[in-house]
């Protein structure tokens, strides 16, 4: 079991690489770009794992919900960008979300499932706006469908890491370390 833990851990590392980085939507299409944006960046693939971590610690409809809400509340902000609304402190709410959702996980923090949709969908509002405002020369459309795929994807590991680790004896002090670290690095990336 330790194996294929420490075999997950580093394909999860593995997958911020540069080499992820910002597909050009003329060589590989609006999709694929916005497929590979939200892997483009730990502050993304952080609060996207937080979130399926979070929701694996609450358990019943959170598994769904609050995921769903985050994907949902995403596409909004996403569309926000797209009609040109302004919504400001947007890089400093992605990676305040970065440290208070490794919080939430770290101290294992539950609530009423439509509070914990609540608050991830104000995070996810910021980083929706963000996927729209670096859209580029990509279609909207395909563009946004690309991102919220990525997005779902990255949750659905986030909640079959959590599950996967509850199974384990120190399941619950691993998941809030899981946590801790996570609050850790959006620190970093604060002042990085």
């Amino acid at each position: 079991m330790k194996n294929r833990f420490l075999l997950a851990a580093v394909a999860f590392a593995a997958s911020t690489a540069p080499a992820f980085a910002h597909l050009n939507p003329a060589e590989h299409g609006s999709l694929l770009a916005g497929a590979s944006h939200p892997l483009s960046g730990l502050d993304h693939v952080l609060v996207m794992v937080a979130v399926g971590l979070w929701a694996a610690q609450i358990g019943r409809r959170a598994l769904w919900a609050v995921p769903s809400a985050f994907v949902g509340t995403m596409a909004i902000g996403f569309a926000l960008a797209m009609t040109g609304v302004q919504l400001p402190f947007v890089e400093p709410a992605i990676l305040a979300s970065v440290v208070a959702l490794g919080l939430l996980v770290a101290m294992a923090v539950r609530m009423e499932t439509i509070a914990c949709a609540a608050v991830v969908g104000v995070f996810a509002l910021f980083h929706g706006y963000a996927h729209g405002g670096e859209l580029g020369a990509a279609g909207a459309l395909p563009f946004s469908i690309g991102f919220v795929i990525a997005t779902a994807l990255l949750h659905l590991a986030g909640i079959g890491l959590g599950l996967g680790i509850s199974r384990l004896s120190a399941g619950r002090i691993i998941s809030r370390i899981l946590g801790g670290v996570t609050a850790f690095a959006g620190l970093a990336l604060i002042w990085n």
